[in-house]
C-alpha cells in the first residue's frame, strides 16, 4: 500500500515528496499583504506646448494657460518599521505628490529619498504606523527556474491582487538599460503592479516587479522583476545617502567569439576583449579598481 504520493522528475531520478508542495498560499498572503501598498502620484506637466486652447492654431503661444495634471497607479512594499517602501523609479519619477494606500484603505503621504533610473528602484518614506507589516529579504541568487513566485500589488488600482506562478527564467536582458538581469516570472503581472513585490513560498522578496512583455497592454505570462540582489544594495545606499554612486574603470569590452579567438590563438571563447580605453579613466591611470 502506498502511504504518499511521489512526483518525478522526467529522467526518472529524483523523488519529490508531494508535501514539499504546498497546498495553497493563503498563510503567506495573510502575513505579507499589509506590507504590500498601492501608489498614486500626481504630476503638474507645466509645458504650455502640450496645452489646446480655443485660437491656439491661429496664435502659437498666446491665450489661456492651464496646467495638466498626470496621475499615474503603481505597488509598493514596506521594508522597515521607520516607514521606508520600495518601488520602482518609473512610476514616482518626476511626481509633485506621492501617495501611499495601505490594505486597510488607510492613506499616507510619501516623501522621496532617492530613486535610481539605472535600475528603476525608488525609495519613499512615510510617517510609521502602529504595528507596520514588513518584508524581508530573500536570496534571488538562490531561486531557480520551477521555483513557485507570487506576486501581490495594484494592477489597475485594484490592491491586494495576489497571482501565483513559477520563475520562468533567470538573467533576462530585456534591453532597458546597463544593468539588466531580470528575474522572468509567468505569475500574472499587469500595469499597476510595478514597484510590487515578487516573493517565494516563504514569504521573502526576491524581486521587484518591473516590466512585461505585452502587445496588447495586458498579461500574457511574462514578466520581468530586479532581483533582491541588485535591488536590497540599491535601496540600502539610497537610505544612506538619498544617491546613487557606482565605480568604473574606464574600459569598453568585447564579446570573443569563436572566430575572434581563432585570430587571437586562445584556445576557446571564454572571457572579454578589452576593446578600448577611456581617456582620463581610473584604468587609463593605472589605478587599482578591482579587488
Amino acid at each position: 500500500m502506498i502511504a504518499g504520493i511521489l512526483m518525478f522528475s522526467a529522467a526518472g531520478i529524483a523523488p519529490v515528496a508531494a508535501q514539499e508542495i504546498p497546498n495553497d498560499f493563503t498563510a503567506i498572503v495573510r502575513q505579507k499583504i499589509p506590507a504590500v501598498v498601492a501608489i498614486t502620484t500626481r504630476q503638474v506637466i507645466e509645458d504650455p506646448l502640450t496645452n489646446v486652447f480655443p485660437g491656439a492654431a491661429d496664435h502659437p503661444g498666446s491665450g489661456p494657460f492651464q496646467p495638466q495634471v498626470r496621475e499615474t497607479l503603481g505597488s509598493g512594499f514596506v521594508i522597515s518599521k521607520e516607514g521606508y517602501i520600495v518601488t520602482n523609479n518609473h512610476v514616482v519619477a518626476d511626481a509633485n505628490e506621492i501617495h501611499v494606500v495601505f490594505t486597510d484603505k488607510q492613506t499616507s503621504s510619501a516623501r522621496l529619498v532617492g530613486r535610481d533610473s539605472a535600475t528603476d528602484i525608488a525609495v519613499l518614506k512615510v510617517d510609521p504606523r502602529p504595528n507596520m507589516t514588513t518584508t524581508v529579504w530573500g536570496d534571488s541568487d538562490a531561486v531557480q527556474p520551477g521555483a513557485w513566485t507570487i506576486a501581490i500589488g495594484s494592477p489597475f488600482g485594484l490592491g491586494g491582487t495576489v497571482t501565483v506562478g513559477v520563475l520562468s527564467a533567470r538573467s533576462r536582458d530585456i534591453q532597458s538599460g546597463p544593468y539588466d538581469d531580470f528575474l522572468q516570472t509567468d505569475a500574472s503581472v499587469n500595469q499597476g503592479n510595478s514597484g510590487g513585490p515578487l516573493f517565494n513560498a516563504q514569504g521573502e522578496v526576491i524581486g521587484v516587479n518591473t516590466a512585461i512583455v505585452s502587445p496588447s497592454g495586458g498579461s500574457i505570462g511574462i514578466g520581468f522583476a530586479v532581483p533582491s540582489r541588485t535591488a536590497r544594495t540599491v535601496v540600502e545606499q539610497l537610505i544612506r545617502t538619498g544617491r546613487i554612486e557606482r565605480g568604473f574603470i574606464g574600459v569598453h569590452l568585447q564579446e570573443i567569439t569563436p572566430s575572434i579567438a581563432e585570430a587571437l590563438g586562445t584556445p576557446d571563447s571564454t572571457g572579454a576583449l578589452v576593446a578600448s580605453v577611456d581617456d582620463d579613466s581610473p584604468r587609463c591611470k593605472g589605478w587599482s579598481t578591482i579587488g
